[in-house]
């Protein structure tokens, strides 16, 4: 069986559709002006564990987690991703997407743990924006929160975020610290991408106890075939080495072609594809 988008990329559906729980569960939303935002609910339930895909960590074969990043901003990508790709790998959804509630919808139905983008600001900014409500170091901590309030609140059934871009954002203390905060406070897990070799995420991350996992390396970075068969090579590499690798990238057909055929043989290899909850971090 197929998936087909006309003029676009043909991929073959890999593998039986497993759908999560319809978002969002009860206790775990809050009423706001923004809209619905997340909570951690009076029994104790938290966003990032009730929406996250089952899996089963009894299994000792190094985890190797795939996030795909940006996505609803293409329908025909996103279409691409969420139909084609294997439910375990997640998908990122970016605040500005139109339909994002549907977008969400349809990824939790074929299986996918789903994050959402927060842009965060770059080394050049504003050369290059991430765009409307970016949290910058020029604002406030609070003003910042805001901004990330407006972003949680844009839809629903998400285990947490990962910053866009970021990599000035990230190596501020002053203001991260805070998105962090508020990201476990409301039950949520954090994705450092890794933009900045200098981030701070690992170290606040531990510090204030927030649910964690930190990107090992983009994998299309140079969006050609044997660039992106080397990078998942070494994904396979480190995951020996160390037991878990995370890998993210970006919906290029060719990405998507990449992983498809990558990942036909990964368990033959000795190796697990797992969800990024999967891999969380978490001091107590």
């Amino acid at each position: 069986m197929t998936e087909r988008v006309p003029g676009q990329l043909r991929l073959p559906i890999l593998e039986a559709r497993q759908p999560l729980a319809a978002a969002p569960a009860p206790g775990l939303v809050q009423s706001s002006g923004l809209g619905s935002l997340p909570i951690i609910s009076t029994d104790g339930r938290q966003p990032w564990k009730i929406y996250s895909r089952p899996f089963d960590k009894s299994n000792k074969m190094p985890r190797i987690a795939l996030v795909i990043t940006g996505l609803g901003l293409s329908s025909a990508a996103t279409n691409i991703a969420i139909q084609s790709l294997p439910g375990t790998i997640t998908l990122a959804f970016a605040p500005y997407a139109e339909r994002l509630h549907e977008w969400v919808r349809l990824a939790r139905t074929a299986g996918h743990e789903v994050m959402l983008n927060v842009p965060m600001e770059p080394d050049n900014y504003p050369e290059y924006d991430p765009g409307p409500q970016t949290l910058l170091t020029s604002l406030s901590p609070q003003e910042n929160v805001e901004r990330l309030l407006w972003t949680l609140s844009r839809t629903t059934g998400y285990v947490g975020v990962v910053d866009f871009m970021g990599s000035r954002f990230t190596t501020s203390r002053t203001h991260l610290r805070p998105i962090l905060k508020m990201l476990k406070k409301r039950g949520l897990m954090f994705l450092d991408s890794n933009s900045a070799a200098r981030s701070l995420a690992p170290v606040i991350a531990a510090g204030i106890g927030i649910p964690f996992a930190a990107n090992t390396r983009f994998i299309d970075a140079k969006a050609a075939r044997f660039a992106i068969d080397k990078q998942l090579g070494l994904l396979e590499v480190t995951a020996k080495k160390k037991k878990m690798a995370i890998g993210m990238g970006s919906p290029y057909p060719v990405t998507l072609e990449r992983i498809a055929n990558w990942v036909k043989e990964l368990k033959k290899r000795g190796y697990v594809l797992a969800p990024v909850s999967a891999m969380v971090k978490q001091k107590k």
